[in-house]
């Protein structure tokens, strides 16, 4: 079957229309399978007797920048134990200041409450996803997230399309410079916690030609948010991700074994992910993990997830002396970043099923 990317395969609805219609019952196309829906997210046995207290790993990273040598190392030690054991962990004293943070989101929230022909002029299509749009992968008849999106491609400045920037509000370029200082930081931390030099993985990427882009999320208020999702399992394909939320309004959990659990957000705190090509560069020692998104009958929410990704057209591999260092066999075959991410896009969000489904055979 020949997939077209210039176009998706069925007329876009915008989430927010449907909600701000005062529709009872959302149409057919939200409604997930029985095994999907959120309220089955307490279904499983819990890991822990006291289960509304398990909230993903919360670490002062001022340590990285200490000249503190013990702690450094401890600061080092705390990351990796959350990136092998969660794949997730909440940063706080991360260096970002907070109040740009705030002020970038609630700039974007004030995008999605402008009438919708302003918004329209920034609809995108499944090329580069780059604009204002309402849906992941192009598989007709899919089952649809309630969720709209606004995707703008921040690094390098050559491949954004500025036609697709919106003029008000501007985008905080101070927001995606920030965000790629924290990037640079962390790819430093995880090189020396995987027992590399510490630019390996950043070489890895591209050195200074890496990617990042930036997705605004905003989920409408949902009338059966218990038959719905704003965003199925997945997990990141690209390297990292920076997910500042909305803190007034819970909506990210976290898979944890055979449970999913709710994050309970910290106050200033940046989430920070790992994605399916550090999992693939460490072999598999680093996880990245599903995760997915509620909604909410009563609240909208807006939250900015900003993805530090490899260049384009880099082979991505374990590293081999990585491998040679814990006597390993590679996990992953060697594949670019947009041969994966092509991939990503024709199936859209599923599961851990993408990454998994690369597995060497040995």
């Amino acid at each position: 079957m020949t997939l077209n990317l210039q176009t998706w395969p069925e007329p876009i609805v915008r989430v927010q229309s449907l909600s701000e219609s005062g529709i009872f019952k959302i149409p057919e196309t939200y409604i997930k399978p029985p095994s999907q829906r959120p309220s089955l997210n307490q279904s499983k046995p819990s890991i822990s007797p006291d289960s509304t207290r398990i909230n993903i790993p919360v670490i002062d990273i001022s340590g990285l920048f200490s000249a503190e040598a013990s702690l450094h190392a401890d600061t080092l030690d705390l990351i990796g134990s959350a990136c092998r054991d969660w794949g997730f962990f909440q940063a706080v004293n991360h260096g970002v200041p907070v109040e740009m943070l705030r002020n970038t989101r609630e700039t974007w929230r004030e995008f999605f409450h402008l009438r919708m022909e302003e918004k329209q002029v920034y609809a995108n299509s499944p090329v580069t996803y780059e604009g204002y749009g309402s849906r992941l992968g192009i598989e007709k008849g899919a089952k649809l997230d309630w969720g709209d999106y606004f995707f703008l491609n921040c690094f390098p400045e050559s491949i954004r399309d500025m036609e697709k920037w919106p003029r008000d509000p501007v985008f905080c370029r101070e927001y995606s410079q920030e965000m790629v200082k924290l990037g640079g930081k962390l790819m430093r931390a995880l090189s020396l916690i995987l027992g590399l030099k510490e630019n390996h993985l950043q070489d890895a990427f591209g050195g200074e030609d890496f990617t990042a882009c930036l997705r605004v999320n905003f989920y409408p208020k949902c009338p059966q948010p218990d038959l719905t999702l704003g965003l199925s399992s997945h997990s990141d394909p690209g390297g990292m991700t920076f997910l500042y939320p909305d803190e007034n309004v819970p909506g990210l959990q976290v898979r944890r074994g055979e449970m999913w659990v709710t994050v309970e957000t910290v106050p200033n705190a940046i989430i920070v992910n790992i994605g399916d090509q550090i999992q693939v560069l460490s072999n598999g020692r680093m996880k990245s993990v599903d995760h997915r998104v509620m909604v909410n009958s009563e609240k909208e929410r807006v939250s900015m997830a900003y993805f530090y990704n490899p260049k384009g057209d880099i082979y991505i591999e374990p590293v081999k002396e990585f491998l040679a260092k814990e006597k390993l066999k590679p996990l992953y075959p060697r594949m670019t970043y947009n041969e994966y991410r092509l991939f990503i896009r024709m199936n859209g969000p599923r599961g851990k099923s993408q990454v998994e489904s690369h597995k060497s055979p040995n």
